[in-house]
């Protein structure tokens, strides 16, 4: 019984890389199992003496560590990673570990075994949920262009890596074996870490560009043939077994991996669609697969192949797009990566010793061979991006997206060292070195690539300037399934028709978090054929969100949708959606309202951030910005032989000529009526009578004079919109004389049952002509929404009426007066104008409601002075 328990203990010394200093200290670790909890501290004993309270206080201090780090990196947009790792140097024997206090203390020999057992154990899940939200199909859809550069990245840094720790090995590799020794630094070398790289990307604002996709694309197939590398490599590694007991570990790999696809997966298949609609897996099903995930990881050490191999290949085996994968994520994905990951790259750091590191010519070869590999993997990306055509600054970057470490990287290191092919300094080394060629990767892609923003061309930023029957660009974003119905039902109300057609980017906004689902998404959504074919990997959305879309696309004429996702943190995701309306030339950016109607008609709040969000995207968007406030639209007019009843509210300025401009599209949709109520006061008219205008109830107003900067334009404006509607029986106009704000909202509540959808200006610092809603921006609950929007949402009004409020960007044509040189500047810097508003951009509220008005219908039914 002595020799198997000595042995473990030996092995404790050689994993841990604790050098005893006495002949005693060799001996034997005791452990007794009355040890693991302590008595208290009032009998006189240490807690830190039993192995519990130890391993408390040791995660505590890792991850408060950790996340004060993740808080000093971020002004410098570093990875997590890094911090995580930095805080196992900083607590380990490098650092800290010097002061004797602290290492035997806090971090003694004999209580890192539970924290590095606990650690794997973390690993192991972490790789199951990568494999469970990673399709496999990707290598198929990436296309050649993607394998290709790919291979380049991983073949070239292996041959590199290898090659010069072949002629060093004397130097960099002592006492260890040496052919193993050179495929492990050759596979750490030559690896890409694909959750990095994506949580990188989306950092730097690339995710949705080409370079981001292409990177993406590469990154993935990168990561899958690293796990099949690894594979290999631990195969051929085992120097102390015979060829033949190596070939029987190949074999049983094999077998593994064809179970699981052959047998395993047509059961998760069959488990998946089991599961009624609406609902999620049972707490049976869930312990089932975990203890799965376990003797996976169990089969594949017994095997002789590392056992988060087994957990990975098993997580490829569960369906990604189905109800276990949404419930194994929610489940595990927020105490995996949040809690046990952490522990894995803080034992790497643990064990990473400096002191160790003695040789300064081994020191400067194995940096050496670091960096021609990293400069090989540079130079293979940009040979092969630029035989494909991409621009030498885009592949260069690419090149140093390739180079992000990590994950599997530290994971093979890890490996290498428990299985003493690299020897204690060559670990520390790689692994540093690790560190900062990822901490190098953003700051070096942002000063290569310069996005080329094509702005060229790009006049079109509102709807005004824009003709009725031309294509316009519309950027629909949503942030879940029940944004959806609500954003095609406006959609299909602005009449899509090939004379006028309408091209949608259906935009799915995503809080970036640590989660490696909200990673792992961005890759299908942004693959071409993913995009086109409906198939996404979100495991944190609803895989219909985007098929709704491609469905209206297929029975709706004259309007194209391709569907986009942005992954970023709330705090600064409006950059990503005005950089992709800067991209596709939008005209006009639609966002849902940050509260949901409820089932007794009220509204209930999504998320704070979401309102922070659109009024950012307000102060800085490069086009118009529409704010959907949905309470029924997707209902409306849905039952037979009814149709949508709008109102526009007009009281002058940019904003409410901009929603003018949508209404004019939405008037050439025959389910659509609309009546246009134009708000003046008495002293800013003359009464003339025009009995046979077209369209008009009674009689006509003629403004007397301009009393406010762009006055002129609403004249010309509605006189346009009204001429080109003569004749139309389902489009009204109508006006009403009010003398302040209390008579505004009195004449907007006696009309809020008439119609269903409300189209208003916004409004938010109004013009010097606009009066009549100035004392309303005082009391207003919702500035965003302007005065006008905000009195139709308030609680006390009507529930069922769904309103849009419009923001138009400012031009040099749409200003007039002293707003034209502030239009002018906020050209020149499209990403940070502020809409203009302060001079001649009046916002006035203008709402637009569908209604149907027209010469003949009663007084009760339409608005007269």
């Amino acid at each position: 019984m002595a020799t198997p328990h000595l042995t473990v203990v030996r092995a404790i010394d050689t994993s841990l890389n604790f050098t005893p200093t006495t002949d005693d200290e060799k001996g034997v670790v005791c452990y007794s199992p009355t040890m693991i909890s302590s008595s208290g501290m009032w009998q006189g004993v240490s807690p830190l003496e039993f192995s519990l309270p130890i391993f408390i206080v040791q995660i505590s201090i890792i991850v408060v560590v950790t996340r004060i780090l993740v808080i000093l990196l971020k002004p410098f947009r570093q990875p997590r990673v890094i911090a995580e790792i930095i805080a196992g140097v900083i607590l380990g024997p490098s650092v800290m570990g010097r002061t004797k206090q602290w290492a035997d203390g806090v971090f003694p020999r004999r209580s890192l075994l539970t924290l590095e057992t606990v650690a794997h154990l973390g690993l192991l899940y972490f790789l199951f949920l990568v494999g469970v939200q990673m399709d496999i199909a990707i290598i198929r859809q990436c296309g050649r262009r993607a394998i290709v550069i790919a291979g380049a990245g991983m073949a070239l840094p292996f041959l590199i890596g290898t090659g010069t720790s072949f002629i060093f090995q004397d130097q960099i590799s002592i006492n260890v074996h040496q052919f193993p020794c050179l495929l492990f630094m050759g596979l750490s070398l030559s690896v890409t870490a694909f959750p990095v790289l994506a949580r990188i990307l989306a950092e730097i604002k690339l995710a949705n560009s080409d370079l981001g996709r292409m990177a993406m694309s590469s990154g993935v197939v990168n990561d899958i043939c690293a796990w099949v590398l690894l594979a290999l490599t631990l195969t051929v590694c085992e120097t102390h077994q015979s060829v033949l007991a190596s070939l029987w570990v190949l074999l049983s790999g094999m077998a593994f991996v064809s179970f699981n696809f052959f047998v395993i997966r047509p059961l998760m298949r069959k488990a998946n669609r089991r599961v009624p609609d609406g609902e999620s897996i049972t707490d049976f099903q869930v312990c089932v697969i975990l203890t799965g995930v376990m003797t996976a990881g169990a089969i594949t050490d017994t095997i002789g192949l590392h056992s988060v191999f087994g957990a990975f290949v098993y997580g490829l085996a569960i369906p990604n797009n189905g109800p276990l994968a949404v419930a194994l994520v929610e489940k595990l994905e927020d105490f995996v990566t949040g809690l046990l990951l952490p522990l894995f790259f803080a034992t790497s750091g643990l064990r990473t010793n400096t002191t160790t590191v003695t040789s300064p010519t081994a020191v400067a070869l194995l940096v050496l061979v670091f960096v021609l590999a990293s400069i090989g993997k540079i130079v293979g990306t940009t040979i092969m991006a630029a035989f494909y055509n991409m621009p030498f600054r885009e592949g260069l970057s690419l090149g140093f997206l390739m180079n992000t470490r990590g994950v599997v990287d530290i994971i093979v290191l890890n490996i290498g060292r428990d299985k003493e092919v690299l020897d204690d300094q060559s670990f520390a080394i790689m692994v540093l070195a690790s560190v900062a060629m990822t901490a190098l990767v953003i700051p070096v892609v942002t000063s290569v690539h310069r996005q080329s923003r094509r702005l060229v061309g790009y006049k079109r930023r509102n709807l005004e300037i824009s003709k009725p029957d031309a294509e316009i660009r519309l950027l629909a974003c949503v942030h879940g399934p029940r944004n959806v119905p609500s954003m095609i039902s406006l959609i299909d109300l602005a009449n899509p028709t090939k004379r006028s057609p309408i091209f949608v980017y259906a935009v799915h906004l995503i809080e970036l978090t640590n989660r490696a689902s909200s990673m792992l998404v961005v890759h299908n959504t942004t693959t071409p054929n993913a995009t086109r074919h409906g198939r996404h990997m979100s495991i944190s959305s609803s895989p219909n969100l985007f098929s709704a879309f491609e469905n209206y696309e297929q029975r709706a004429g004259g309007v194209s949708i391709q569907p986009l996702t942005t992954i970023s943190p709330y705090s600064t995701m409006h950059e990503d959606v005005c950089l992709l309306a800067e991209d596709k030339h939008a005209a006009l950016i639609v966002l849902p309202f940050h509260k949901q109607q409820t089932v007794d008609g009220g509204l209930e709040t999504i998320n704070p951030a979401i309102r922070q969000l659109n009024e950012k995207i307000l102060s800085s968007a490069p086009c118009s910005v529409a704010v959907l406030v949905n309470r029924g639209l997707s209902a409306t007019g849905t039952r037979p032989g009814t149709g949508h009843n709008a109102a526009l509210l007009f009281f002058g300025g940019p904003d409410d000529r901009e929603a003018v401009a949508f209404a004019a599209r939405m008037v050439e949709n025959p389910t659509v009526s609309l009546k246009i109520i134009r708000f003046l006061r008495p002293e800013d008219q003359q009464a003339g009578s025009s009995p046979n205008e077209p369209n008009s109830p009674g009689t006509i107003t003629t403004v007397a004079g301009e009393s406010y900067p762009g006055r002129n334009l609403d004249e010309n404006c509605l006189k346009e919109f009204r001429a080109r509607n003569q004749g139309n029986n389902f489009v009204g106009y109508t006006e009403k004389l009010v003398n302040n704000a209390e008579e505004v909202v009195s004449a907007i509540r006696y009309m809020e049952s008439m119609h269903q959808l409300y189209i208003v200006g916004r409004g938010y610092k109004n013009a010097p002509g606009s009066p009549l809603t100035a004392g309303l921006q005082e009391w207003s609950e919702y500035p965003e929404l302007g005065p006008i929007g905000d009195v139709l949402v308030m609680s006390d009004f009507t529930k069922t009426v769904s309103v849009l409020v419009v923001q138009q960007y400012v031009t040099e044509r749409a200003s007039a007066g002293a707003a034209a040189t502030a239009a002018s500047s906020q050209e020149r810097q499209p990403s940070q104008q502020k809409q203009g508003y302060t001079t001649a951009s009046n916002g006035d509220p203008s709402t637009s409601v569908r209604t149907e008005t027209h010469e003949g219908v009663p007084a009760a039914f339409g608005i007269s002075r």
